[in-house]
């Protein structure tokens, strides 16, 4: 009686074995089921833009393909662009090219347009006009050369400031009679008359206070009186508005300096400036 009973606790514990043995090989079983499972479906959601063989794995050729094309659309893309970039910079360079003949084609035209202008306003200058223009022209030259002369001859201080104003003063109203002279034809002299060239020849030869007197006697007070001689006699004849509006400038200057070299003179009783 007590064997069989033993036998049956036997059993019983064996059965009890046999089936946890059986729950636990089912339990791993499910296990790797689910990590299997777990792992192919992140394999496909890692490769969703592959292709599913009919095996039923994932090809991931045409994703890199696909990422390939995409990057190399996104690159032709780009060099598309840029290229079309340099295309517009291409363009705005024939552009600009074309505007800035067009624009200098303008300002020549401009230019030329004023040119005209001034010639029509006046077309060619009477005789006395022309006289009136080549009188400045040559008082003016006279003044700068035998100004630049007294510069580098003269050991006075006023002497020296007083042909450094004649330099400067008549430079620049020449200036303004060549441009005029030029817009309405007419052709100025080149080199000083006689009577200056002698002037020059004989303030060349002097120097110390014979130089000094000579200069402000000659080219300071005798030179200035007839400017503004002939100034003035030009002045009843002259009929072009743009050469009187010249005339008009110069006499006031004229008037300046004669009064300047005569006030020196004066001051020094008989010599051109004291040291």
């Amino acid at each position: 009686m007590q064997k069989n009973n033993t036998l049956k606790a036997l059993l019983a514990v064996s059965a009890v074995a046999a089936m946890f043995s059986a729950v636990g090989v089912q339990a791993q079983t499910s296990a790797t089921s689910s990590t299997s499972q777990t792992g192919t479906s992140s394999t496909g959601m890692n490769n969703t833009s592959g292709k599913t063989m009919r095996d039923g794995t994932v090809d991931n050729t045409n994703s890199a393909g696909m990422e390939n094309r995409a990057a190399q659309k996104s690159g032709t893309g780009s060099s598309g662009m840029a290229g079309h970039s340099g295309s517009s910079a291409g363009m705005a360079g024939q552009s600009g090219s074309a505007t800035a003949p067009t624009m200098g084609a303008s300002s020549s035209m401009g230019a030329s347009g004023a040119g005209q202008a001034a010639a029509g306003s006046g077309a060619k200058l009477s005789a006395s006009d022309e006289k009136a223009v080549k009188d400045m022209a040559m008082a003016d030259m006279a003044e700068v050369e035998t100004g630049k002369l007294a510069l580098s001859k003269s050991q006075n201080s006023e002497v020296k400031a007083f042909a450094q104003q004649m330099v400067d003063d008549h430079g620049q109203a020449l200036s303004k009679v060549q441009a005029l002279a030029q817009a309405r034809g007419v052709t100025l002299p080149t080199e000083l008359d006689a009577k200056h060239k002698a002037m020059a020849a004989k303030l060349e030869k002097l120097s110390g206070d014979a130089f000094d007197k000579a200069y402000m006697a000659g080219a300071g007070v005798k030179d200035h009186k007839d400017t503004k001689s002939k100034l003035t006699s030009d002045a009843k004849k002259i009929k072009d508005a743009d050469v009187k509006a010249l005339a008009d400038q110069h006499m006031p200057v004229v008037e300046q300096h004669l009064k300047s070299a005569q006030q020196m003179n004066m001051a020094k009783s008989g010599t051109a400036a004291g040291k």
